[in-house]
């Protein structure tokens, strides 16, 4: 593959509207050089020891952003600070925390306190766990992630989606009527549990795990529990005492309908009302959105109210069903009350590990979204180390599974937060509201927090990204499907599952059937395109011009090799119905193949031996330096001789039809 002057004028004696010329005005001087003077040779990438090679491989898949840059050529007091400052985000913004900063903080803290309380009631309620758990996991773990966490707007707490999930998995082995005690229990166990997976996906850096949580996948999810959860809140909308705890739609509906003996006018006529309320406040804070407060106030307002509508007609209200006594003080240790037995041991493990991807793909999700409107990095690994020991120590402090909240986060944002002190003043306003203002929640009406919970989720369900889906990828499409049905009809585990096992089956389909395309010239030029994108593109003489578009392994191997076999075939069946010449050559374009194992080279090795028996050229162009280290180490490239490789289509084309010249 050296220099080659022979000028190439046309790669065919058949003249044919599909068969492309090199033009003469493409000529590199006025003695019309061909375009191609020299023909490049494809270099082998710089020796490595296997030492080199796996650092080098560990570092790109573990630390792609280079966590340690920053302590290069620093004195050892200063790497000692920075090393702070990496573990515990708070050094890094604490130093320049000042009083204005502090006056926002107060503003956004206590309105995300207004909302938090009654949804972190309304959450507990929904997971099956006692009211007060709402409240505890809504003071400790913000003190937690504002000393860990990285986000300045995330606003930490019980989100509906993991409620939900924890609920009805736990609720499958115990039941939370009859055995309340080991139902909390198993409850803190899967939030250990949920911290401990959590915080070791940050430390081993594998948050790509949750990557298989697609978002066609949530949007289903999301969507199907939305629908379950409000019809679940039906119980208290209607008053109904014996309800389901089953979580599919069909148990739902029938028991709504098979107690009507129980509804209560009372409870429908409040729940309706503060509904309509709460719906209207949400919908005037996203039509304006300097009016957040409207929607953020709201839930707080509609518990006042309805607790003091209750309180008022107490002797006629016998119908409405109420919180009743929730007691006082900060939150109880209950390390002593995890649960570590063999029996149901697993059901705890696997409820946390559920409910901790979950957890750790909204937290990161919120948190990531808001970050980049204020043009700041949200380091993942550090949001789940976060929210990992923000779990475990929850789990030993009366608390259940929290993470970022979408809502209480966009209030946060709204509100003007410039920092995690945000979340210390909300803290602070739930333990005020634990040491001195239990009493008053008495006589909550339990339809108030159903309206709080529908209010809440029916955000989830998001039809105009379901839609786009349908129109961008069918498959993505089917997965939300699944999801949502699944959720609706089969459980909520199960449909997540379903729907995971639908992702990871359309992976396996892009990895297995490659994307294979053939070639042609774009005329004037040396670009070669896809002929089926590009109406100017056109074959050349003699050439077929295949291009793989993903690494060749044991999974696609045999299918690429079959796939090849057949576009010759194609190839000489179009070649003889337009009377073309002869098909001489094969070019494999390997410029998106990013990898190759030994059976991708085997396939290369007995593929060039099929053609060879037919008198049919093999010629690869441009492998990466990977690929072309295998090749070169298992002495493939012996095979294809001077004119087998190629650093592009176009310099293949030049030399080897240059070379047919003469012969003819």
């Amino acid at each position: 593959m050296g220099v080659n002057s022979n000028r190439v004028e046309d790669f065919s004696s058949h003249e044919s509207s599909t068969i492309i010329r090199i033009p003469t005005e493409l000529s590199t001087s006025s003695n019309h050089q061909p375009p191609f003077e020299m023909i490049h040779s494809v270099c082998l990438p710089p020796k490595k020891t296997t030492t080199q090679k796996l650092k080098h491989k560990l570092s790109e898949i573990f630390f792609p952003d280079d966590p340690l840059y920053r302590f290069k050529n620093q004195q050892w007091s200063r790497k000692l600070f920075l090393a702070l400052q990496f573990l515990f985000p708070i050094f890094q913004w604490a130093p320049e925390y000042n009083l204005k900063l502090f006056r926002s903080d107060i503003i956004s803290g206590l309105t995300i306190a207004s909302l938090a309380i009654p949804q972190g009631i309304s959450y507990a309620k929904l997971a099956n766990l006692p009211p007060i758990v709402g409240l505890y996991s809504s003071f400790v773990p913000p003190l937690i992630y504002s000393v860990l966490g990285s986000s300045r707007h995330l606003a930490v707490g019980p989100v509906s989606i993991a409620s939900l999930v924890m609920g009805s998995m736990l609720g499958e082995a115990v039941s939370y009527t009859q055995d309340p005690i080991l139902f909390l229990k198993l409850a803190f166990t899967a939030t250990f549990f949920a911290g401990l997976f959590q915080a070791s996906l940050g430390l081993l850096r594998l948050g790509f795990i949750i990557d298989f949580l697609s978002k066609a996948t949530l949007i289903g999810f999301m969507a199907g529990a939305a629908v379950i959860v409000s019809l679940q809140q039906l119980k208290g909308f209607l008053g109904i005492v014996h309800f389901t705890g089953k979580m599919q739609i069909i148990p739902v509906l029938s028991s709504v309908f098979n107690h009507r003996d129980e509804w209560s006018w009372q409870t429908v006529l409040m729940g309706i009302g503060f509904l309509v309320f709460l719906l209207t406040t949400r919908h005037i804070s996203m039509k304006k959105p300097k009016l957040f407060w409207v929607s953020a106030a709201a839930p707080l307002t509609s518990v006042i109210l309805s607790t003091l509508l209750v309180f008022c007609i107490k002797s006629k209200a016998h119908g409405i069903s109420v919180i009743g006594h929730l007691p006082k003080g900060l939150n109880p240790p209950s390390s002593n009350m995890l649960y570590f037995d063999a029996p149901l041991l697993m059901v705890a493990i696997k409820t946390g590990i559920v409910t901790g991807i979950l957890s750790l793909t909204e937290g990161i999700a919120v948190g990531r979204t808001f970050a980049s409107m204020k043009n700041y990095q949200v380091d993942g690994n550090k949001e789940m180390m976060a929210i990992g020991f923000m779990n475990i120590i929850g789990s030993c402090t009366s608390c259940f599974v929290t993470t970022g909240s979408f809502s209480r986060s966009a209030v946060s944002y709204n509100a003007g937060a410039k920092s995690a002190v945000s979340n210390v003043v909300m803290s602070s306003a739930v333990l005020v509201t634990l040491m001195f203002l239990m009493p008053l929640f008495y006589y909550t009406p339990n339809a108030i927090l159903g309206a709080i919970i529908i209010t809440a989720v029916i955000g989830l369900i998001d039809y105009q990204s379901a839609l786009s889906l349908w129109k961008v990828d069918k498959l993505d499409f089917l997965a939300c499907l699944c999801s949502f049905f699944g959720v609706l009809f089969i459980s909520v585990p199960l449909g997540l599952s379903i729907a995971v096992g639908v992702s990871v089956f359309k992976i396996l389909l892009h990895v297995t059937r490659p994307n294979t395309l053939v070639l042609g010239n774009i005329p004037g030029t040396h670009i070669f395109q896809s002929l089926n994108r590009y109406r100017e593109a056109s074959r050349i003489s003699s050439f077929l011009v295949l291009s793989i578009e993903s690494p060749i392994y044991f999974a696609n191997s045999t299918y690429l090799q079959e796939r090849i076999l057949r576009f010759i075939r194609e190839e000489e069946e179009w070649i003889k119905a337009n009377n073309g010449s002869v098909l001489k050559c094969i070019i494999l374009d390997m410029t998106a193949v990013t990898a190759i194992d030994t059976s991708g080279i085997d396939m290369v090795r007995e593929l060039r031996k099929i053609l060879d028996k037919r008198s049919l050229q093999l010629v690869l162009a441009n492998p990466v330096g990977s690929v072309m280290e295998k090749l070169h180490q298992t002495k493939v490239l012996e095979a294809f001789g001077l004119n087998g490789l190629y650093l592009t289509v176009g310099e293949a084309v030049a030399d080897i039809s240059s070379a047919w010249k003469p012969q003819a």
